[in-house]
């Protein structure tokens, strides 16, 4: 990754009715930079990537991807991104690889480099043993790969995921978000990912944006936004006695700001990073053991939770 701002976006703007699906949204996007856009669905993700695509005019604002207009040079712009909208679709009587071809045909590609092309992508993505099996009888996760593999057969610079990993299992997941990581990391792509599953994007992500009802609320590395809503300690922990747990003691704590209890597991917030010897002491001196004690910080859940509730209060006013 540079400095090299390749995507641009200025007070972007769109609007269906009386509803704002995008509503002034500022963004820049570095070359090389794995970007996440994070929001429940309804928040204006897609409708951001369609724009940015060309695929739809914004009510207002601009928009600059490699230095073009989607607006004015859509076609110059299709040539550079390479879109893996999150219902990939493919002919399901046709192979992988005569999937593949498909699309080569469509981008004008000539057919030994298409044939060399498709081979190598197939690998890549882990699909060789299965490019002339059938797509209908691919597995989800293979779907997303060979999406992946769609979306690089025109070798494009800047790449959009929507929802890549909807729907996948552990596995498939982990096995996608790798292909991923290795666009960006090893062979300098530019790619935003939109999602919803914020565990999975925090592992691959350069930077993240927190978008709620249209408004891009927050931007920056999980560790940057961790620090402007000032980070919390975390500290999970099981006791001897769950059920009668002396939450109000604990409370009372300095430094504890709040203390939620389900039947597996006690989840403690605090501003002391040195505030688990203090619960642990509380608890001996009523005599409860402690099972299990873990102390984190605040992750992309904590985050998103705090400043997605912080959103929906200035959204509605």
């Amino acid at each position: 990754m540079n400095d090299e701002i390749i995507i641009e976006i200025r007070e972007l703007t769109k609007v269906y009715g009386s509803l704002t699906a995008v509503d002034h949204l500022n963004l820049t996007i570095r070359k090389g930079e794995i970007f996440g856009l994070l929001g429940p669905n309804g928040a204006g993700k897609t409708t951001t990537i369609l724009m940015l695509m060309g695929l739809s005019e914004p009510t207002s604002g601009s928009v600059r991807v490699a230095g073009l207009d989607p607006v004015r040079q859509a076609l110059g712009v299709k040539r550079v991104v390479g879109y893996m909208p999150d219902n990939m679709g493919f002919y399901g009587d046709l192979t992988g690889r005569e999937n593949l071809f498909y699309t080569a045909r469509l981008n004008g590609i000539p057919t030994n480099d298409a044939k060399n092309r498709i081979h190598q992508l197939l690998t890549k993505v882990g699909l060789q043993e299965a490019a002339d099996r059938r797509v209908r009888e691919y597995s989800k996760g293979m779907r997303q790969r060979l999406g992946i593999a769609d979306v690089l057969i025109k070798n494009p610079e800047i790449i959009f995921l929507d929802e890549p990993t909807l729907g996948l299992d552990p596995e498939g997941t982990k096995e996608l978000l790798n292909l991923i990581f290795e666009l960006g990391k090893n062979e300098g792509k530019t790619v935003l990912i939109s999602s919803h599953l914020l565990h999975q994007v925090q592992a691959i992500c350069d930077r993240v944006g927190i978008f709620v009802k249209g408004k891009l609320v927050a931007v920056g590395s999980i560790s940057e936004l961790a620090k402007q809503i000032g980070s919390d300690v975390i500290v999970e922990l099981k006791t001897s006695d769950m059920a009668n747990f002396p939450t109000d003691a604990v409370k009372a704590i300095p430094g504890i700001s709040s203390v939620q209890i389900d039947k597996e597991m006690i989840v403690i917030k605090s501003t002391d990073s040195e505030i688990a010897p203090k619960i642990v002491r509380e608890l001996s001196n009523r005599n409860i053991d402690v099972y299990h004690i873990r102390t984190r910080n605040s992750d992309l859940d904590d985050i998103y939770s705090r400043y997605f509730h912080e959103g929906e209060v200035r959204a509605n006013g």
